[in-house]
């Protein structure tokens, strides 16, 4: 089966460190692994190609600069132009992740005579509207319904983003939650010597809303505690110099990698032994990468007990759910972990088994695609 996937948001590089270039690779590779042939659609191709996808071919369409209303009208005119150029290269089937100003997707599919499959992540017109500038906010409405209502499959992430989708006109949206490539990401079977610190990751964005500063906070009150662990921050974003500047002045061991390729994720993972999703109270629609990977790898987790995590991280079996924004609370689950390894390893071993079973990339496109006619889809 030939694929169109399309993606009109200049904010997503095809071949970034974001979470949703990732998501752009994984479905690449399982739509590969099903043997499809895959060609990419994008205003934005990036630059960190890994090496199993040196061979994907990428037609991009860039956004000119400009104020924002340029923008959207940019995005708009980019994703028409990818629409046409999928037509005339030919495909069996339309893939777009859900772009504001875009009903590329919707035109391609219409114009080949194609089903269209359109992933919905997150709830783009609020947040556009919430933390950044939405000048045209009725076009944006009127493309989305549009996008929606051509769909033969609206995928969301969540309940949340699925409710959301119905109420822009889509019908009867499926929940596919986020997943990982559990043949990449694996637990590692290096040796650690006994007396090894403990380590203590996040892996993702830093953005004030996922709550490191608050694992900073934990750690710091460990350190009082006379428990003692090493911290491994993976990833750059927004609060990244103000979260160094706090790891400072707490003076914790702390790594910070900034900003890491996806191909070199499975190697800081390696290094782990508690991952932490620590997210503070906020909006309940996201589908985080980072709890996947960190199951995958056989790494037991703590996390906030908010949005999808209760769903994701079994609590007391693959590990510890707490009150968001809480540093006492993730001090105390973080300290039982750490002065239990063989609980750790129990864990790690249920965490790897989730993962494998519920949610590997395979399984989450499979069921993607169930409502796609057989005819085509085989």
């Amino acid at each position: 089966m030939r694929i169109a996937y399309l993606c009109a948001d200049p904010g997503v590089p095809v071949f970034g460190t974001k979470g949703a270039s990732v998501h752009i690779q994984e479905i690449v590779r399982a739509f590969r692994g099903r043997g499809d042939e895959v060609t990419v659609y994008a205003t934005r191709r990036g630059d960190l190609v890994p090496d199993d996808l040196a061979d994907l071919r990428v037609v991009e369409v860039r956004v000119p600069r400009g104020d924002t209303a340029v923008r959207e009208r940019g995005v708009t005119d980019a994703a028409r132009q990818l629409a046409a150029a999928a037509v005339a290269d030919g495909c069996d089937l339309v893939y777009e992740r859900f772009a504001l100003f875009s009903d590329g997707g919707a035109r391609a599919a219409d114009d080949a005579g194609v089903p269209l499959v359109l992933e919905v992540n997150a709830p783009l017109i609020e947040e556009q509207r919430t933390h950044r500038e939405l000048v045209d906010d009725d076009g944006a409405t009127a493309l989305a319904a549009a996008s929606m209502r051509a769909a033969t499959v609206v995928a969301c992430v969540s309940e949340p983003v699925a409710a959301w989708a119905s109420r822009h006109g889509a019908r009867a949206p499926l929940v596919a939650p986020n997943g990982v490539n559990t043949a990449r990401i694996r637990p590692s079977n290096a040796a650690r010597p006994a007396d090894d610190v403990p380590t203590v990751g996040f892996v993702g964005t830093l953005k004030h809303w996922h709550g490191v500063d608050v694992l900073l906070d934990a750690a710091a009150e460990l350190s009082r505690r006379g428990c003692v662990i090493r911290l491994s921050i993976v990833g750059d974003g927004p609060a990244g110099a103000e979260l160094r500047e706090q790891a400072d002045r707490l003076g914790l061991d702390a790594r910070f990698t900034g900003a890491v390729a996806p191909e070199e994720i499975p190697a800081h993972l390696a290094a782990i032994d508690v991952g932490v999703a620590p997210y503070r109270e906020a909006d309940d629609y996201f589908s985080p990468l980072k709890v996947c990977e960190y199951l995958a790898a056989g790494i037991p987790v703590v996390a906030s007990r908010v949005g999808q995590l209760p769903m994701l991280v079994d609590d007391g079996a693959t590990g510890s759910l707490v009150v968001p924004g809480d540093p006492i609370a993730l001090a105390d689950a973080l300290a039982a972990l750490v002065s239990d390894p063989e609980t750790r390893e129990r864990w790690a071993v249920a965490a790897r088994d989730r993962a494998v079973r519920d949610f590997d990339w395979s399984g989450v496109l499979a069921r993607i695609l169930r409502d796609v006619p057989e005819t085509v889809i085989v």
